[in-house]
């Protein structure tokens, strides 16, 4: 297919700067009417025939041309958001910064997006508003078809498709990228990441997905730019990380943050823990990504809750043994450095209590789970985060962590009849909770030496 666009393409579009507008037949790309979402090819007729212009527009054209599974289909018109919802009896406007129209067919909803433009001269401030550094806080000054072509991000997501004659409508050469293997931005990168600077993210996370090359130009003002994810709220930013490192390309994705520095303004509390390439925490988190891409490409679950768990845990370990030098016991120590180093990450992205609870206790039952002694391995057996904190054990030894073959025990353990269970028990029952009584009495002397 890509050879057949080659064909296709004139030489020179890489010498033209400015948006033009090159549209390719059905004998000249390989996407058929069949291929696109029934609901987005209806809402595309009943906007064309309501006298609007309408396309199938974004990663879904991209994505079919280069024979992908779309994830979803959005629609991009010049009807303005309330002239969409008047056609569509299942409709609602949401969105501030950018007003959008869901339309819904049953359970799924279809994305229809008005043109926009950059049009800077816009005095309507209710339309288009930006910082001082630049970033644009809203944008809902509607243009044509091209101008919208020209403010998308990059240019193999600015392909706009119509299925009523088979056409590719291209203004930013994508065609030629997506040929090249190639992510670009579209305008000036500077300006376009100051204007929003999870663009640096997204196009380190198409990079990634789509094992294609950043385009020099586009690439080089990111590790300038970097620090300005610092303006991003923290809601959006971790909705931004569940998409770089839960869809199925975290290990290639994680190298572009750290190559651009980018993660440095994801996670700042272990960033500087990974500079050593030797280095356990870096091994641990490539680790995670590792396990975490081979699950999601096995159609297995994966929780944020894990995924968290593991970028914190360096730093959770590192503050907590701080404290365990300070005279605290393990569990407390643990349990301040985990609730002090969630509170600083929480103020970057915002972590839900939904996965801050259920990330706390996998690092709870990491010392739990050394106790085997007696009933407490059925009990433990039993939480309902075991199965989490025993992956956890497991990926702390593949990364190189000597837990004295913990993880080998608990496999063993859940693999063994009920009989060998309690053999195993009681074989490290001699050993298992001493530590925590003994140390429970010598803090309860110190402190009634200190309260004297």
């Amino acid at each position: 297919m890509l050879e057949r666009i080659s064909r296709f393409l004139k030489k020179n579009l890489k010498s033209k700067p400015d948006a033009t507008h090159y549209i390719f037949g059905p004998s000249e790309h390989s996407l058929t009417p069949a291929m696109i979402n029934r609901n987005a090819r209806s809402i595309v007729d009943v906007l064309q025939k309501a006298g609007f212009e309408a396309y199938v527009v974004g990663g879904c054209v991209r994505d079919l041309l280069l024979d992908l599974e779309p994830k979803d289909f959005d629609v991009a018109t010049s009807a303005r958001p309330w002239e969409v919802k008047s056609l569509f009896r299942r409709s609602r406007i949401i969105g501030r910064r950018f007003q959008i129209v869901h339309v819904q067919f049953g359970r799924e909803i279809i994305e229809v997006t008005t043109f926009r433009s950059n049009d800077e001269e816009s005095s309507n401030k209710n339309h288009r508003q930006q910082t001082d550094s630049g970033m644009l806080t809203r944008d809902n000054v509607f243009g044509s078809v091209i101008e919208d072509a020209s403010r998308r991000d990059l240019t193999v997501n600015a392909l706009y498709y119509d299925p009523s004659d088979n056409t590719i409508h291209d203004f930013t050469h994508g065609l030629d990228d997506i040929d090249d293997s190639i992510i670009r931005i579209i305008g000036d990168p500077a300006t376009r990441f100051r204007e929003d600077p999870v663009r640096m993210l997204r196009v380190a996370r198409f990079a990634a997905k789509l094992g294609f090359q950043i385009e020099s130009a586009t690439a080089t003002p990111m590790r300038h730019r970097a620090a300005d994810l610092r303006q991003i709220s923290a809601p959006r930013l971790f909705d931004e990380t569940l998409k770089l490192f839960m869809t199925g390309n975290a290990v290639a994705t994680f190298q572009l943050l750290l190559e651009h520095k980018l993660f440095d303004y994801i996670v700042p509390q272990l960033a500087p823990m990974l500079n050593d390439q030797n280095g356990i925490p870096l091994k641990l988190i490539t680790q995670a990504f590792t396990n975490t891409d081979i699950r999601i490409q096995s159609d297995q679950r994966v929780a944020p809750a894990f995924i968290y768990a593991a970028l914190l845990w360096p730093v959770v370990q590192k503050l907590a043994k701080t404290y365990e030098k300070n005279g605290n016991s393990p569990p407390y120590a643990l349990s301040k450095a985990a609730g002090e180093v969630t509170a600083r990450q929480i103020e970057v992205t915002a972590i839900p209590k939904r996965f801050t609870i259920p990330m706390r206790e996998i690092w709870d039952l990491q010392q739990h789970m050394l106790r085997r002694g007696g009933n407490r391995v059925q009990r433990l057996m039993e939480h309902p985060r075991f199965r989490a904190a025993y992956d956890f054990v497991l990926l702390r030894e593949q990364s190189g962590e000597n837990l004295d073959g913990l993880g080998a025990w608990w496999t063993a353990y859940q693999s063994a009849d009920e009989q060998s269970q309690e053999k195993m028990a009681e074989e490290t029952s001699a050993t298992s909770g001493n530590y925590k009584r003994s140390r429970r009495r010598r803090n309860s002397k110190r402190q009634t030496t200190d309260s004297e």
